[in-house]
């Protein structure tokens, strides 16, 4: 069984927080200017970089997560991991890994982190809330993270996210917010803010967050890097602590597209133990990628997708479209229809989900998090009924865009991180409730399930993302879309402040 720093009830600064098993064995400053000196893989490198110096011995898997390690315990944030690996379990795992036929790893020696509702054997699945950390530690590891290990990558921890998933902000009431790694006044986008932290932050090169609304993409375009939200029922979620059963996608972040669909591709394949997991067998997106986009059909989203959004969207999308030499412009169809329709299902699953905790434990759930998920409760069946109804019109309408086009451009979030605490902004002259405004974008296309890569784009003073939609099961042509933008220098993770 691994073994996990205990989770804490509330941040503490990070000297001061006890490690389990092992300390490191020079101080964190100290580590990280040994392995500048010594060669080892440099802080940001790609996952194929990192990969190909372990099977060269350039360097080793057992000093990448020696890094690593120092690196988290050097970062002033205390809110990003709410719990760590023991580095001399993971160092451990990471030394046996020599042994395999590294050529046939993809992901050698690759440190990643998860958010914290992948069940994580020997640790409790708090899914960022309080009412969790009673539950006895997971006596198994989530399918993705069996997966990614399969593939050579090495698990160091556990990520903050917002409670139980209902969150666009990444602020959590119980550990503390995450804070965005270009501006720690600013907020992360949740409810995966950790993952968008420790990936922004580059302190691992990949981590899995899970999308019900945008919760992969809002923390993708806030913190500057790719975020993937694949085709629902792509992934399996086996094992992992649901908001949405419906709506609930995981995916993983990186900080290029290569990385990204190298950790994609290590976890696709069937699952008998998530019952929405698609049957289709393996679809490598890899050898993909690289191929020109000159026969795709590419438009920009009008309509809907035009409103609401501040300067800094409007320039986002409009240097991608240049880029891919869209000009075709498309409306979906009832797309706020679509968005209203997400909020009722969302909220009533997830207040069927908490009903029983609601009725024993209200006092301990984040307040705002409660009285919605108490609202979803009151919520009169026959709109749910319409809302299941319209959803089915919607997709159908949609996919009729998919016959005249590959590839669908828009934004990711109205405007960059808001600061810390910000509860309103105005958007189209109204004054707004952020947190349930960020993902205004995201909830018309995960309604529906459809695959979107979000691509960060590196303004001043703080980059925004842009989601590339494209049809189901066509993951790979969007991240040929991302990846065309990040080779003309047009989609990049920019590096977080102080690197």
């Amino acid at each position: 069984m691994l073994s996990f720093l205990a989770a804490r009830a509330i941040p503490t600064p990070l000297g001061q927080v006890e490690w389990c098993g092992r300390h490191c064995a020079r101080s964190a400053g100290m580590l990280l200017a040994a392995c500048r000196v010594t060669g080892t893989v440099k802080v940001g490198e790609t996952v194929a970089a990192i990969a190909e110096a372990h099977r060269s011995g350039a360097t080793s898997p057992e000093a990448t997560i020696a890094l690593t390690c120092a690196r988290i315990r050097a970062h002033g944030d205390p809110a990003v991991f709410i719990a760590l690996r023991d580095e001399s379990d993971a160092r451990a795992e990471a030394k046996a890994m020599a042994a395999r036929h590294r050529e046939e790893l993809p992901l050698y020696g690759v440190p990643f982190a998860v958010k914290n509702l992948f069940d994580v054997q020997g640790l409790s699945t708090r899914a960022g809330s309080k009412i969790n950390r009673d539950l006895p530690p997971s006596p198994r590891d989530a399918t993705l993270i069996e997966r990614m290990e399969a593939a050579g990558a090495v698990l160091v921890g556990a990520l903050n996210m917002g409670e139980y998933a209902y969150d666009f902000t990444g602020e959590n009431v119980h550990d503390g917010p995450s804070r965005n790694p270009h501006d720690t006044t600013r907020m992360t986008g949740g409810s995966s803010g950790g993952s968008g932290s420790a990936v922004g932050g580059a302190l691992v090169p990949i981590a899995l967050g899970s999308d019900t609304n945008g919760s992969i993409r809002v923390p993708s375009s806030f913190c500057g890097i790719f975020g993937l939200k694949p085709t629902y029922g792509r992934l399996s979620r086996a094992r992992s602590f649901p908001f949405v059963a419906s709506l609930d996608h995981l995916g993983p972040f990186a900080r290029s597209v290569a990385d990204l669909a190298l950790a994609y591709d290590a976890m696709q394949g069937p699952d008998a133990d998530d019952a929405a997991c698609t049957t289709r067998g393996l679809e490598p997106t890899v050898p993909l990628i690289a191929n020109p986009v000159s026969d795709l059909r590419i438009a920009i989203a009008g309509g809907y997708f035009q409103k609401n959004v501040f300067p800094e969207a409007v320039e986002a999308v409009s240097r991608v479209a240049k880029a891919l030499g869209a000009t075709r412009v498309v409306e979906v169809p009832e797309a706020a229809r679509a968005r209203a329709a997400a909020y009722v299902i969302s909220t009533t699953e997830g207040a069927s989900l908490h009903l029983d905790r609601l009725r024993k434990r209200p006092n301990d759930f984040d307040p705002a998090v409660r009285d919605r998920l108490i609202a979803g409760a009151m919520v009169p069946a026959p709109l749910v009924d319409r809302a299941q109804k319209f959803r089915r019109w919607y997709r159908t309408r949609v996919l009729e865009l998919f016959k005249t086009v590959d590839v669908i451009i828009a934004p990711a979030t109205p405007c960059i991180a808001p600061k810390l605490g910000q509860v309103t902004f105005t958007l189209d002259g109204v004054e707004l409730p952020v947190r349930a405004n960020i993902g205004i974008h995201t909830q018309p296309i995960s309604f529906i399930g459809l695959p979107v890569v979000a691509v960060p784009i590196p303004l001043q003073p703080m980059p925004i993302g842009v989601q590339i939609i494209a049809a189901p099961w066509r993951e790979d042509i969007a991240l040929r879309a991302a990846h065309v933008l990040e080779r003309a220098g047009v989609a990049a993770a920019p590096a977080p402040r102080g690197l």
